[in-house]
């Protein structure tokens, strides 16, 4: 590529704005040309809007120390200067639908880490390694917006991801029933240590709304497009508890499945081994090269020391073994702000470009 395509980040000053403009430093592709935030943050500089809240390790990028945040809410300004646009922000749910839709019918592309559009039925919600043809339906969605080039597609939620790529990779085999457990780091609330310090030596059995996103979102995944929208799969039947504990990334699921046709250990595994989906085909500049990795170990993956697997864009499991009740049990786990969010999201949108529906201005 010459000419990289100009991306702003709406919501940039948030804990996954800031994860956007960390992973966007340098990208092949994307270059960081405008930030959009609250009123309050507009007109001071990147670097005086977050540097007394800056919440990741490394420093904030040279690039956009300068850029001046500008008002999320003024949308036809902000498009102006951009080719697509990626969204982050925390506001009401209506309020966030609208403001994707603003900058879609301006003809931007809107590539959303928010879950307000997720069961928009000509939305799709894309793992790009799982069900990349749903971004099919955004020819349906263009003609319901009035626009040729805007659309909006958006990230599913960050806890799914650390079971549903080890279950669809075994989809042949009809996965019927899963139980799962997952154990979530204290960032998915965007929060660290400093500012949630009753986090420290505590468990918290409840995540608002969690539950209900890891049941239902996979069956959107595995949905399909029927009459220019995406209805979700009828299977597998899902529960699961969703549980804060008190580290920083990274989320841990410990899984329970059957199914109607129960592979060997063996073949389950090779499955694992194997998987590769369309942003491995592509090389896209994201894309882990071993999507799924296997720990033999009995004490792997852990979320501390195999979190940031393929630059916190693969995930990991392990543990594989039959069970007394269900087929077989598992732990999965993944980086919940880079493949859970900012990073799947900055995937989806390599996918768009590289499949021609994200172009220059």
């Amino acid at each position: 590529m010459t000419q990289k395509l100009k991306v702003g980040i709406v919501g940039g000053t948030g804990m996954v704005g800031q994860r956007f403009v960390q992973l966007l430093d340098q990208h092949p592709w994307f270059q960081v040309t405008a930030i959009a935030a609250s009123a309050g943050s507009a007109g001071k500089t990147y670097e005086e809007s977050v540097q007394t809240r800056w919440k990741l390790s490394s420093p904030i990028p040279e690039d956009v120390k300068r850029i001046v945040v500008q008002d999320a809410s003024k949308v036809e300004e902000v498009a102006a200067q951009v080719d697509f646009v990626f969204c982050a922000v925390d506001m009401k749910k209506n309020e966030i639908q609208a403001l994707e839709e603003a900058y879609a019918k301006t003809g931007t592309p809107v590539i959303s880490n928010n879950s307000a559009h997720r069961w928009t039925p000509d939305i799709p919600m894309v793992i790009p390694e799982i069900n990349p043809g749903h971004i099919e339906v955004i020819a349906a969605q263009r003609k319901r917006l009035g626009t040729s080039t805007g659309f909006i597609a958006v990230k599913p939620n960050c806890s799914i991801q650390s079971y549903v790529p080890a279950l669809h990779a075994l989809w042949d085999y009809k996965p019927t029933t899963v139980v799962a457990s997952t154990y979530q780091a204290i960032s998915g609330a965007g929060k660290n240590f400093s500012d949630w310090p009753e986090m420290l030596d505590n468990v918290i059995p409840y995540i608002g709304g969690e539950e209900e996103k890891s049941e239902q979102e996979p069956l959107r995944i595995w949905g399909s497009i029927v009459n220019d929208q995406i209805v979700k799969a009828s299977a597998p039947l899902i529960t699961t508890q969703c549980i804060r504990v008190p580290v920083t990334d990274g989320h841990l699921a410990t899984v329970f499945v059957s199914f109607e046709k129960k592979p060997s250990k063996e073949e389950i595994l090779e499955r694992w081994l194997q998987f590769r989906g369309r942003p491995q085909e592509l090389g896209l500049p994201s894309a882990p090269k071993q999507f799924i990795t296997y720990f033999e170990e009995e004490n792997r993956p852990q979320t501390k020391l195999d979190r940031d697997i393929e630059r916190g864009m693969g995930v990991s499991a392990g543990r594989l073994r039959e069970d007394s009740l269900y087929d077989y049990k598992f732990v999965g786990l993944s980086h919940n702000t880079l493949r859970g969010a900012a990073g799947g999201a900055v995937l989806i949108a390599e996918l768009l470009k590289a499949e021609g529906y994200i172009q220059a201005k």
